[in-house]
Formats: structure tokens, C-alpha cells, sequence
């Protein structure tokens, strides 16, 4: 959980990056709470609103320049505002969700396009093209996996409490085979800063719960 001053910061981001479309404040901070009420429900541990900052961050060191990172940045916002563990749609429900509230905020439809696309790739986390956008939104979403060992535990203990639901038996093996895919790709990163400075790491604390995963 964030702290207020925190959200208020991301309150601040939300309305700078759409007051260019020309739309009104009365019209923003409703959107806005919309999604801290989403991002902010108790069964998140992990795909909360320190998730969405957190990418900030990576996606604002990843990109070239501040102009090119205006539909990443509406990917982040977006890309998780569906999240039920138990379905398999909730990239294309939250692209539906986003088309609705982004287009109130005026947002024009080639933009709107661009984010749904980006939003599509987080599913499977695959980057077929060299879009550097795709490459940013999917590094961004990944970062966790390289943080640091404290980090990555606090990162690992959430994503067990969102698969509550599942049997321990099953979860081990659900998840050795997610961590397992990962790990049998030439790279786990897109950008060449994360593959420089996520990469070794990302790699360390796969393997690392890979191996208690098997243990038990």
C-alpha cells in the first residue's frame, strides 16, 4: 500500500498527461479515482498502485525521450485495471475498460489504438516486432523479476496470496512452469538497459524460487 502523498503524486501524473486532449478537470479526477478503486482492492497484493509506480520509474529511465512515452505511459495506467487470477481475459476487459474512460477524456482514437495494442502484448509477454514501445511496457512490467533479493521475496509472497485460491500442489507446479518458460528464453529482457542491468539479477531470483519450488 502507498502512502496519500503518494497517490496524490500519481493524481498529478494522471491529470498532466491528459489536460493536453483538452479535457477538463471535473472530467479527470473522476477517471482517476476509478482507477486508484481498482488498483486498490484488498485481494491485490501484488498488482496494486506500487506496481504502477514502480513501472513509472522503469518506463521513464527505458524511453529515448519524454515525447515518445505518452501511450506507454496510458498502457501502464490500463494494462492491469482487470485482474482476476481466475480468468483468462482481463488484458482485453481492461483494454475495453480503458476505450471507455479514455475516450471521455477526449483522447483521440489513433491514440487509443496505439495503448490497446500495447496493453494486448502484456498477456503473454511476448515481442514479436522491434516496437521499442512493446519492448519499454513489457521490460517495465518484468523489472520486478530483477529487483533486489528483499524486493523479489516481497514480490514472490504477494503473487502466492492473489493465487490464494489454489492448492498448494498446484500453485508449485503451476508456477514452476511460468518460471521455467521464463527462464528458457535467450533473454528475459527486451531493452539493452535491462538486459545491462535486470538480466543477471532477473535470472538469480527465478532460479532461486524455481529451486524452493522443487525442495518442497
Amino acid at each position: 500500500m502507498i502512502s496519500p502523498e503518494r497517490v496524490e503524486a500519481l493524481q498529478s501524473q494522471f491529470v498532466e498527461q491528459l489536460m493536453p486532449f483538452g479535457t477538463k478537470l471535473a472530467q479527470l479526477y473522476p477517471l482517476f479515482d476509478r482507477l486508484v478503486e481498482a488498483y486498490s482492492a484488498p485481494e491485490r497484493a501484488y498488482h496494486n498502485l506500487e506496481h504502477l509506480q514502480e513501472m513509472f520509474r522503469v518506463v521513464s529511465r527505458l524511453s529515448p525521450s519524454p515525447e515518445m512515452i505518452l501511450s506507454i505511459r496510458l498502457a501502464v495506467w490500463y494494462h492491469d485495471f482487470v485482474y482476476d487470477p481466475r480468468a483468462k481475459d482481463n488484458e482485453m476487459r481492461s483494454v475495453e475498460y480503458m476505450m471507455r474512460e479514455l475516450s471521455i477524456a477526449q483522447v483521440p482514437d489513433t491514440h487509443l489504438d496505439r495503448v490497446r495494442t500495447l496493453i494486448l502484448t502484456t498477456q503473454y509477454h511476448n515481442n514479436p516486432s522491434n516496437d521499442i514501445d512493446i519492448q519499454i511496457l513489457l521490460d517495465a512490467d518484468l523489472a520486478i523479476l530483477g529487483a533486489s533479493p528483499e524486493r523479489y521475496q516481497r514480490y514472490k509472497r504477494c503473487i502466492r496470496q492473489e493465487y490464494a485460491h489454489v492448492e498448494d500442489a498446484d500453485y508449485r507446479q503451476g508456477r514452476a512452469r511460468v518460471l521455467q518458460q521464463f527462464l528458457d528464453r535467450l533473454f528475459i529482457y527486451h531493452t539493452p538497459l535491462m538486459r545491462e542491468i535486470g538480466e543477471d539479477a532477473a535470472r538469480l531470483n527465478l532460479q532461486g524460487e524455481l529451486d524452493e519450488l522443487r525442495r518442497v
